[in-house]
């Protein structure tokens, strides 16, 4: 006869619900600290936030426009498919309409191709420090995680490729790197394809592509012909400016794109993001406009870096990366001090956003003020 719990025995086996041991195990991913958060903590009203990486502008007026004409919609499901924004950008990027998918944001297109692509026992591959969702995710589908350092704050893609093994399902590119900002060429990453075999997903995260200046970087598109297993991941939150609506994109081979499709979470991308991607996409030059006054931005506060004596890594995407080691934590706690909010990665570096002219501005005096409280010289 088969012993059950009954209602009243339920209360002594001590846990609400049984979750899976994964889960139990996992850790939260953490969001850059706010600026309310940051005021709190030290008695000020005039905090700045630059530890997120967002863009330091709101939407383009067109953009706005579409996101208030649908506000009447919202009572409605979206189309789960989000079949207008995928033609809008297989036009844009010049492939198949069954090449592209999209998700919740970028990172929500990175969790779908885990869940569809990796379990227990398998290997996923990246390089280290990288982007700090990438080991919840492995950890949520119970994968392995293969760490490979980084060389010269710069992906290794020679120790990464020897790093995959018949085990191994995925592997992250990150291009630019978030924290490090760096980049490797176009040209490495192809090799890399060469290298791995076809059983093995390489996954080009390209969050913040359009920020690239280095020549060496070209449109990885081109490489999406000769390679069934790459796949690349872009999003409207960095250079869109759209974080706040999450709606992200992949590209890849048509049965690739069809098994990621098939882990999205019904109507996972609203309404108001899809038109707002769709106006976004028909606005391009003057998103890259905006994009161009980030640049300029970037390129001066590096600049000034370096005449003060800072050594910071080449920056390619929209944020600048100090590797200060141990000092990490105790120099962003001094940066707050000053109500400049920037994320400190302990016993690593600090990563901080480029933002308008202004701010970044304070951010070097908050800078400068910090180092000199903490008895240091710039490294």
């Amino acid at each position: 006869m088969t012993s059950r719990c009954t209602p009243s025995s339920w209360q002594n086996l001590g846990v609400t619900g049984r979750p899976r041991s994964a889960i139990a195990k996992l850790p939260a991913y953490v969001p850059g600290r706010s600026t309310a958060a940051a005021e709190a903590d030290h008695g000020i009203t005039d905090a700045i936030k630059l530890a997120s990486n967002e863009a330091p502008y709101g939407p383009l007026p067109s953009v706005a426009g579409a996101i208030s004409s649908g506000m009447e919609h919202v009572n409605l499901y979206a189309d789960h498919g989000a079949a207008a924004l995928r033609h809008d950008l297989a036009t844009h990027l010049g492939v198949d309409l069954d090449q592209v998918t999209v998700g919740a944001g970028s990172a929500g297109v990175l969790q779908q191709i885990l869940l569809a692509y990796a379990e227990r026992g398998d290997e996923v591959a990246m390089c280290w420090p990288s982007f700090e969702a990438y080991p919840v995710f492995a950890m949520l589908v119970e994968a392995e995680q293969v760490r490979v350092p980084l060389r010269d704050e710069t992906f290794d893609l020679a120790a990464l490729a020897a790093a995959v093994t018949p085990a191994t399902k995925v592997v992250f590119i990150t291009n630019p790197n978030n924290p490090t900002g760096t980049v490797v060429g176009t040209d490495e990453i192809a090799t890399l394809l060469d290298t791995v075999p076809d059983t093995c997903l390489v996954v080009l995260d390209e969050a913040y592509n359009e920020f690239v200046t280095d020549h060496r970087v070209t449109d990885s598109t081109a490489l999406l012909p000769r390679h069934s297993n790459l796949v690349i991941t872009r999003t409207f939150s960095k250079a869109h400016g759209l974080a706040g609506l999450r709606v992200g994109y992949a590209i890849g081979h048509s049965d690739v794109i069809a098994m990621i499709d098939r882990t999205l979470v019904p109507f996972a991308v609203n309404e108001l993001a899809q038109r707002a991607a769709r106006a976004s996409l028909g606005a391009i030059d003057e998103m890259r406009q905006r994009v161009d006054q980030v640049v300029a931005e970037r390129e001066r506060l590096h600049r000034e870096l370096v005449a003060a004596g800072w050594t910071t890594p080449d920056p390619q995407a929209n944020f600048i990366w100090f590797p200060v080691g141990d000092i990490a934590v105790a120099l962003a706690a001094e940066l707050e001090r000053d109500g400049v909010v920037t994320r400190a990665f302990p016993d690593v570096g600090v990563r901080v956003t480029v933002a308008d002219a202004d701010r970044n501005d304070r951010f070097l005096a908050a800078l400068a003020a910090a180092m000199d409280r903490l008895g240091l010289s710039p490294r």
